[in-house]
């Protein structure tokens, strides 16, 4: 039996055609069930794009590299649940462009941050990283509590983002701005309106200072929001993703 691929490996032709014969059941295998689905993304209640001031988060959240050293992707593994908690849903990504799963964790995974640890406790991160975490290797990002947050092309970047497929309407680019303020704003004129269009979303001062809107600001509300749109405790899996 074990000697049987000799013949293979001495018969070129043969080899070519059984190694094609190969990759083709097993194309078949993978690719011909996904004609038969409406799409390969589980549709998850609570989902729903980022505020703009959690888009603005994210953006710096680029802009610093912070995916270099942490991911946002829990594999259906024992230790990294029992670790993260629940594995990563691909409807939880459905809205990022470019998606942040990384390859690489110097730093924790960050996909079940949110709601983790207080704001004051993010902020005091940011600002220097070795007063919470001793042991910690992350450079300090003190001058995001100092840099106000530029948000005057924000409906520009919901609008080229609707391009990509992500449902912003008209109503959520047209108020883009003025939900800015109001996310930091639970006194805001336009809380009930911005709840309205963002669903459960947090409301509140998160660097700690009412005078204005910070980097630190939009950082936090979007570590706040990893993981938090979907409620676990009540998630059921489709039939035809189990």
């Amino acid at each position: 039996m074990l000697d049987r691929h000799k013949f293979l490996e001495k018969n070129g032709l043969i080899l070519t055609v059984a190694i094609l014969a190969t990759v083709a059941v097993g194309g078949a295998v993978e690719i011909a069930p996904l004609f038969y689905l409406e799409s390969t993304i589980e549709k998850v209640e609570g989902v729903r794009p980022y505020s703009p001031l959690e888009l603005r988060g994210r953006d710096i959240y680029i802009r610093e590299g912070c995916y270099t050293c942490h991911s946002q992707q829990v594999r259906p593994l024992r230790d990294e649940v029992e670790r993260y908690g629940h594995y990563s849903l691909a409807a939880e990504s459905m809205y990022d462009h470019p998606f942040q799963w990384g390859s690489k964790r110097t730093g924790p995974d960050l996909a079940r941050v949110g709601g983790k640890y207080s704001d004051a406790w993010q902020r005091q991160h940011l600002i220097d990283p070795r007063s919470v975490v001793p042991e910690s290797v992350m450079p300090p990002y003190a001058r995001l509590d100092k840099t106000p947050l530029d948000f005057e092309d924000v409906e520009g970047r919901l609008t080229a983002l609707r391009l990509e497929g992500v449902p912003y309407t008209d109503e959520m680019i047209e108020n883009a701005k003025a939900d800015v303020e109001a996310q930091v704003d639970p006194f805001s004129p336009n809380y009930d309106a911005f709840l309205a269009r963002y669903p459960k979303a947090q409301v509140r001062d998160f660097d700690g200072n009412p005078k204005s809107v910070s980097e630190m600001d939009a950082m936090i509300a979007y570590l706040q929001v990893l993981g938090t749109m979907v409620d676990f405790s009540t998630y059921e899996p489709e039939e035809n993703f189990r």
